[in-house]
């Protein structure tokens, strides 16, 4: 079965004073499920497609422009994290909401390891889901005019609005969605020390129905990605969260 592709062009109306149209991605074999999202789509005004094979969806990913992929984990043809890792190696930062029936912490990891950037554990409300999105099509709304588009420290230069990082000169290419908006944070908030629970809140959005780890995982791919074993960057405030510091301060990264 392949699932018809839905045409609404409308727009999410409660994410902002415009507006914003969103096309979603749907990859998920399991009808009832593609059912259920279909019928909050159509009471959102949601533009979507639904594909119930990796293999079609990759290629479905590659014949648009997408706002948002919702991939389920266990797929015919090419599980959800395979899909998820070959996307993220194209070099694609699209936002990825993985489904998932695996509760498992080592599962929910590998999944955000591969690229994901949120996880949905099954059975799950369709209204949580929904909030996931809306938080998405928030945070990518259009900068308004005359809003400064660049943050600064001495080593990283961030624009807001093309969403491109440089340190010290050379580009950051290989950054995901959240892992910009974690960085984009913490870099407009030097030393400034952020639990857990604050992250979850500024960064994601809407109330976390997952655990603290998610935080854990993101800083740990960032560690990878900017900085070095000795200039972290993110430091780990022990028994309260994680701050950004360019100095070596002696705390453990």
């Amino acid at each position: 079965m392949i699932l018809s592709p839905l045409r609404y062009n409308l727009y999410i109306t409660d994410v902002g004073t415009e507006g914003i149209a969103v096309k979603i991605l749907v990859i998920e074999d399991n009808e009832s499920v593609c059912a259920m999202i279909e019928m909050f789509f159509l009471k959102e005004g949601i533009e979507g497609r639904f594909v119930n094979d990796g293999l079609q969806g990759y290629e479905a990913y590659k014949s648009a422009e997408w706002d948002l992929l919702i991939v389920d984990w266990m797929l015919p043809g090419m599980d959800g994290v395979t899909l998820c890792r070959k996307i993220r190696q194209d070099g694609s930062d699209v936002p990825i909401i993985m489904l998932t029936a695996k509760d498992s912490e080592s599962d929910q990891v590998l999944g955000l390891e591969m690229g994901a950037d949120d996880y949905v554990t099954k059975p799950f409300s369709p209204l949580a889901l929904m909030a996931r999105i809306k938080a998405v099509a928030r945070r990518y709304q259009k900068q308004k005019p005359g809003e400064h588009s660049e943050v600064g420290t001495s080593r990283l230069k961030i624009n807001k609005e093309t969403r491109e990082v440089s340190l010290d000169g050379s580009p950051v290419t290989n950054l995901t969605p959240k892992e910009f908006d974690l960085l984009l944070l913490f870099a407009q908030h030097p030393r400034q020390v952020f639990t857990r629970e604050q992250l979850l809140e500024r960064v994601w959005g809407y109330q976390f129905y997952g655990d603290e780890r998610t935080v854990d995982v993101h800083i740990k791919r960032l560690r990878k990605k900017i900085g070095s074993a000795e200039q972290p960057f993110f430091h780990t405030v022990w028994g309260v969260g994680y701050k950004f510091d360019e100095l070596v301060d002696g705390h453990e990264g």
